[in-house]
């Protein structure tokens, strides 16, 4: 399996670095011809329920998003620049930091679950030496949750730090790059209020020290944090290979073979509709049922069987969706080599 393969649980999309941050831009209407990709990225964010995120809070984040990478004043892009663009964000990235810029506790405990060792680690190989050792760097870290939870007002209403997420690198990555430009601006702060010459005329060589620091540790932060995985990584994966295979063996046999097409023989909805003498629509309705129900059997094969708490389960589909590791064809060929029967009236319903 190759550009489908997290799909039935997560997607994994690639994009460019975002930098970090823009001012919030002005809203995007979307065509209605591109209705049918704002509902697929809304079903590839897979938002657990007691996010309490909705639909249209989710668009609204994609129309930012838009805005963002097509501003007012340039050449406005066709349908089929913005349908590739909303396809390539990090759609569960963008759907988390949504989530707890509207104030979801249930996000925020994963979000901290999720990125507080990520980012202490990004602090210490962001401020290397220029602070304090490891209470320099947590500090640092630390520094940005009151800006990300959103404690500041403006115009009456709180605004958080993630509103100026757009989705285009992962939400890993955008953080590290807040992080760099924050100690890159603390080293400017120093730089004005403190002396820049000895008492002998020369340039003061700890505020050069930690400037350069500054320098090399924002080029050098994302592939020191790379080097760092986290070590429960191995077994959270391992949990939901198991869970994964075991939902998908507990399938009807024409629900794995439309998942076969679609995800290992990567058909449109077109051609399996062909095979299988249903309607388009009917195949796709049938899929996202399948999906539904291979992705609540493997939640409750996590929280039941490996007693796994909610932000646990999460981090397992974060990890996945990351570098989907897993190749279901083994899972699903029994299903597509099967010969497809004629559609019955519930298929038809």
């Amino acid at each position: 399996m190759t550009s489908r393969p997290a799909q039935p649980l997560a997607a994994a999309n690639s994009g460019a670095v975002e930098s970090a941050p823009a001012a919030p831009t002005a809203a995007f209407a979307f065509p209605a011809s591109l209705a049918d990709v704002v509902e697929h990225c809304w079903g590839k964010a897979a938002v657990p329920v007691e996010w309490n995120l909705s639909r249209e809070q989710f668009e609204a984040a994609l129309a930012r998003s838009a805005a963002h990478r097509f501003p007012l004043g340039i050449p406005q892009p066709d349908a089929s620049a913005i349908r590739r663009y909303l396809e390539s964000l990090h759609h569960a990235d963008l759907a988390l930091s949504c989530a707890c810029s509207m104030g979801s506790g249930a996000a925020w405990e994963f979000f901290v679950t999720r990125f507080r060792q990520e980012l202490y680690r990004a602090a210490r190989a962001i401020a290397g030496s220029a602070t304090a050792g490891d209470a320099g760097a947590r500090e640092l870290a630390d520094s940005l949750y009151a800006d990300l939870y959103g404690l500041r007002e403006s115009e009456g209403k709180r605004r958080s730090l993630f509103d100026y997420f757009h989705g285009r690198s992962k939400l890993g990555t955008w953080l590290r790059a807040v992080l760099a430009q924050r100690h890159v601006d603390s080293i400017r702060r120093a730089r004005r209020l403190e002396p820049l010459e000895s008492e002998t005329g020369g340039e003061r060589a700890d505020i050069a020290e930690r400037a350069a620091e500054a320098r090399v540790g924002l080029g050098a932060a994302h592939a020191a944090v790379a080097d760092a995985p986290d070590p429960d990584r191995a077994k959270y994966l391992s949990f939901l290979q198991v869970s994964l295979i075991a939902a998908l063996g507990s399938l009807e046999p024409r629900d794995r073979l439309r998942l076969a097409y679609y995800y290992a023989d990567e058909r449109t909805l077109a051609e399996i509709g062909r095979l299988l003498g249903e309607h388009e629509a009917t195949v796709s309705r049938k899929l996202d049922r399948a999906r539904r129900s291979v992705r609540e059997r493997v939640d409750a094969a996590l929280r039941e069987g490996k007693r796994l708490s909610d932000a646990q389960v999460q981090l397992c589909y974060e990890y996945a969706r990351e570098e989907w590791p897993f190749d279901l064809s083994v899972s699903l060929q029994d299903a597509r080599a099967a010969t497809p029967s004629a559609p019955s009236a519930e298929d038809e319903a």
